[in-house]
């Protein structure tokens, strides 16, 4: 046995993790693709997975799952890594392989650049850069656009997004309802709360 064998042999294998025939069979090329990364995406990945796989074994101990993150920008507390774990494998797992860990990170990564550009969208609403889309804002846009709405039909979609009661739009609520529109645009008539 040379060292690396004895290395990545002494690592117990569970669950997610290995380095077997078995656990190579069920790697498929693209994994990241299926779950919605790009190629970039997937590289960048790839690139913090693989500073901690120190060993070249194709996995990472859970231990260090949070620095992975971190590494990839994101701050995850222990409770949320522990949860996404579970998701993956109720079994206990000491190890998660790359294509394991792609499907843990795929959706932050999309969350983070859905909120980048949505966020860019605010900013054109709020050009007076108060933190808050206005009516005022509002109606500018719609006005620039040549949407000829009333004042009544701008105050209902104030009111549609405005969650804290304060009138205003902010960023949080203006992701909440950008994602909502985007989700799918039957989603609305799928509701069974018809005024009809």
């Amino acid at each position: 046995l040379d060292s690396n064998a004895m290395s990545s042999s002494s690592r117990p294998r569970y669950g997610l993790g290995g380095s077997t025939k078995a656990a190579e069979a069920r790697r498929r090329p693209g994994r990241g693709q299926a779950r919605g990364l790009n190629d970039e995406e997937v590289e960048e990945v790839r690139e913090a997975f693989n500073l901690f796989d120190v060993d070249g074994s194709g996995t990472i101990d859970v231990k260090e799952l949070k620095a992975v993150f971190r590494a990839l920008g994101f701050q995850m507390k222990k409770s949320d890594i522990r949860h996404m774990l579970e998701d993956l494998s109720p079994d206990m797992v000491s190890v998660v392989s790359f294509d394991n860990f792609v499907e843990m990170v795929a959706p932050k990564i999309q969350s983070r650049d859905t909120r980048e550009e949505i966020m860019k969208v605010f900013a054109l609403f709020d050009d007076d850069q108060t933190g808050a889309i206005s009516f005022r804002n509002l109606k500018r846009i719609a006005n620039e656009l040549g949407e000829d709405l009333k004042d009544e039909e701008i105050q209902e979609m104030i009111d549609e997004a405005d969650k804290d009661g304060d009138g205003l739009i902010n960023e949080d609520e203006f992701y909440r309802i950008m994602k909502k529109r985007g989700e799918g645009p039957l989603d609305e008539l799928s509701s069974d709360d018809d005024d009809v």
